[in-house]
């Protein structure tokens, strides 16, 4: 190293990649550039939206750009790149650059749930823990050697977004707990047991379509897993409004409902039960297109004398 304070150039561009970068410059790290992704458009007014690293960045008075060019890294001669939910792949070419390598934080237990939904995957299983890992990048998706691992459990309410914060903030420490020592040359990175590995795949938004022919547990783990997005849905038919899609935020599983099947369901008082492949799911929250979130009392009270039927 040239000297005691590496220059790092920080690889990232959502909420995920925050706690990690602020605290690098917290402890007062040399971010030599940080690189996101290009300003998309967002929103049903498509407004161009730059990324949340980005604006991280720019408040911290750190240099920042969109693009991979060679020519400006090898300018800046750097010791050590970091990526954390960039989204982008890395050329080798660009990787040789460090004299340090590239490290990678992943929230899995690599090699489990290689890829871009490992947080949504782990709660969609009904996994009971999950992990962030800290690997130096290779040419292959999440396939580098393990320089550090920290667990934690999913807890029985836990959504994708408690557990996207909750392992965002818990890499961040792992990382600047294991940075020094690797700086210094006292890790030993552990080869992945790739004859394990597992992937996941990127999420659409009809992804989260309900089909009620599944286990309730089953749908209960979805509801969880893409809460907030891609979100679940399914199409309710109203005898006023006509096929509407609405969202189901949140749902306990209750007993089967005797003598209905699957997408058949029952308003009791304030109950709303939708009968599954097995067992039924009691809904808690849900929200109609264009509407706000509800509890279930306030949509039956609203809507359920026009229920119709579910799809």
């Amino acid at each position: 190293m040239k000297d005691k304070n590496p220059k790092i150039i920080f690889f990232g561009s959502p909420e995920f990649a925050l706690p990690t970068l602020k605290l690098l410059v917290q402890k007062k790290y040399n971010i030599a550039l940080v690189i996101t992704q290009a300003d998309q458009p967002i929103g049903r007014k498509q407004i161009l939206t730059p990324t949340a690293v980005k604006i991280l960045a720019k408040k911290l008075n750190l240099s920042v750009s969109c693009e991979l060019n060679f020519e400006k890294i090898k300018k800046l001669k750097p010791d050590l790149g970091i990526v954390v939910a960039y989204g982008k792949f890395i050329p080798k070419e660009i990787m040789d650059l460090f004299t340090f390598g590239v490290l990678n934080l992943h929230p899995s237990a690599l090699p489990k749930y290689r890829g871009p939904s490992p947080i949504q995957t782990a709660i969609l299983n009904g996994d009971k823990k999950t992990a962030v890992t800290l690997i130096k990048l290779d040419q292959q998706m999440d396939h580098g050697p393990i320089i550090g691992t920290k667990s934690v459990k999913i807890k029985e309410n836990e959504t994708a977004e408690t557990l996207h914060n909750k392992l965002a903030e818990l890499g961040a420490v792992l990382l600047l707990k294991i940075l020094p020592d690797y700086l210094a040359g006292k890790i030993k990175t552990v080869p992945q047991k790739h004859q394990q590995a597992s992937y996941t795949k990127l999420l659409a938004r009809n992804d989260g379509k309900i089909q009620w022919q599944k286990k309730a547990e089953e749908i209960a783990y979805q509801l969880r897993a893409f809460y907030p997005w891609p979100g679940s849905f399914t199409e309710v038919n109203f005898k006023n409004l006509g096929t509407k899609r609405v969202k189901i935020i949140s749902g306990d599983v209750s007993p089967s409902l005797k003598g209905l099947v699957a997408g058949d369901f029952k308003i009791d008082k304030n109950n709303f039960l939708v009968q599954c492949g097995q067992n039924s799911l009691n809904i808690k929250k849900l929200q109609l297109a264009g509407k706000k979130e509800i509890i279930v009392a306030e949509f039956i009270r609203g809507y359920g004398k026009n229920i119709e039927s579910l799809k």
